[in-house]
């Protein structure tokens, strides 16, 4: 272990990739930075999913990615692919091994729980230092069809992966931490129950206030031939089922009848193929196909994207699944009202009606006219901007939320060492 004023912290994941990433990437990336500047070292150590990239270093951080499997009999190749994007419980011997190699780390944070967040518990135990859990979560608010269609690859399969699971205490991953970090207000009140005798935080997500605040529009506009004068309407959120873009492109439609000046723009990396192509056959046959346009290059890291808020008039997220909502606290700082679904950890953090418009999710008859409200009062627009800047501004640096989450590790080691 490191001496008690300098901490490094080992950071487990399922996978960290640079084009496909997601809300945990963003959480574990900027606690990284924001613990450098306190002084103090992170390593990431995830899979080689989606990577064929070993270690690299992105910013000063240090990502360690290991060979994997996913431990059940007769996967098809159609079936791993599907598992690789959601759901499945990979096994990492190599980074089980690397773990329990590292007798430098002061505390193991595991993002993950399962097979990998057992090999965390057990590495843990055997280095003698604590380790927290975060559970970023919200699988069992997945309507249901959503959970079905994440087993459907290894349903009936034999898991032969269920002896490390075993050996490793993956079903004790957040009996034994010394505490659990919940990004939504509902985990955090479900775990407090759970666990009555445990330290269980409410932890919730940051962003970097100054550079969504500061960003210019004409990066974005001019990057992608867009009119100064045009409307936007933007969604950011990975390409995907979860996220319900087809019901916000459906939604667009019928307010595009009555608002023929706006673009609908849909920017993050594209996670299900199938559901891309499902979104392009509803555009082939639509009237606003020249008005709805798919942006999928874009990483959280780009310049471009801050001035895309910035460029944009309004921002929608209308998905099924939402643990917490770092896209919204982006739109905040950009100065962009917010429409949200009625999900997860949203409305745990937002005030209905003072800095965001909510809708039920799947209605797409609300949003369409949440959409239009929006449009055809700038008053409104103005006051939801006002409201969700001085919030994020408040409550949602980065600095603060690391601070937060040092404090939490300082109380862990204080603890392990009684």
């Amino acid at each position: 272990m490191t001496d008690e004023t300098t901490l490094r912290i080992g950071h487990v994941m399922r996978r960290f990739v640079v084009d496909k990433w997601g809300g945990t990437e963003t959480v574990v990336f900027n606690l990284c930075r924001a613990f450098r500047s306190m002084g103090h070292t992170s390593e990431i150590f995830c899979t080689r999913m989606f990577s064929e990239v070993g270690t690299e270093e992105l910013d000063g951080v240090p990502i360690h990615r290991f060979d994997y499997v996913f431990p059940w009999l007769f996967l098809s190749n159609e079936a791993q692919g599907k598992l690789r994007l959601k759901g499945g419980s990979p096994l990492s011997l190599p980074l089980y091994r690397e773990l329990r190699r590292r007798r430098d780390l002061s505390i193991i944070h595991t993002h993950i729980q399962h097979r990998m967040g057992g090999a965390a518990r057990t590495v843990a135990r055997a280095l003698k230092i604590p380790y927290v859990v975060s559970v970023h979560g919200g699988f069992y608010t997945l309507p249901e069809a959503q959970i079905e269609r994440m087993r459907d690859p290894f349903k009936g399969k034999p898991e032969w992966g269920k002896v490390f699971g075993w050996l490793w205490g993956s079903r004790k991953v957040l009996q034994d931490a010394s505490a659990i970090l919940c990004v939504g207000r509902d985990e955090f009140a479900d775990m407090q129950a759970r666990y009555p005798t445990k330290r269980v935080y409410y932890v919730p997500n940051g962003v970097d206030v100054e550079r969504f605040q500061n960003a210019k529009p004409d990066d974005f506009l001019i990057a992608h031939q867009i009119p100064r004068d045009q409307r936007i309407v933007l969604c950011v959120s990975r390409i995907d089922f979860q996220k319900n873009q087809l019901m916000l492109v459906r939604a667009f439609e019928r307010f595009a009848e009555t608002h023929p000046e706006h673009h609908l723009y849909l920017i993050g990396p594209v996670t299900v193929d199938a559901y891309m192509r499902e979104i392009e056959r509803a555009l082939a046959g639509s009237r606003v196909r020249g008005r709805v346009h798919i942006i999928p290059g874009l990483t959280p890291d780009s310049p471009l994207l801050p001035s895309a808020y910035k460029a944009a008039e309004m921002f929608v997220l209308p998905t099924d699944h939402e643990p917490f909502g770092i896209v919204i606290l982006e739109a905040w700082a950009a100065g962009l009202p917010v429409i949200a679904t009625r999900v997860g950890g949203i409305p745990g953090f937002t005030h209905e009606g003072s800095d965001v418009l909510l809708v039920n999710r799947g209605d797409q008859e609300a949003l369409t006219g949440a959409m239009a409200e929006l449009a055809d009062a700038p008053e409104l627009r103005e006051r939801l901007v006002v409201a969700g800047l001085e919030e994020v501004r408040n409550r949602y640096d980065w600095a603060s939320v690391a601070e937060q989450v040092m404090g939490i590790y300082r109380t862990a080691i204080e603890e392990f060492g009684r």
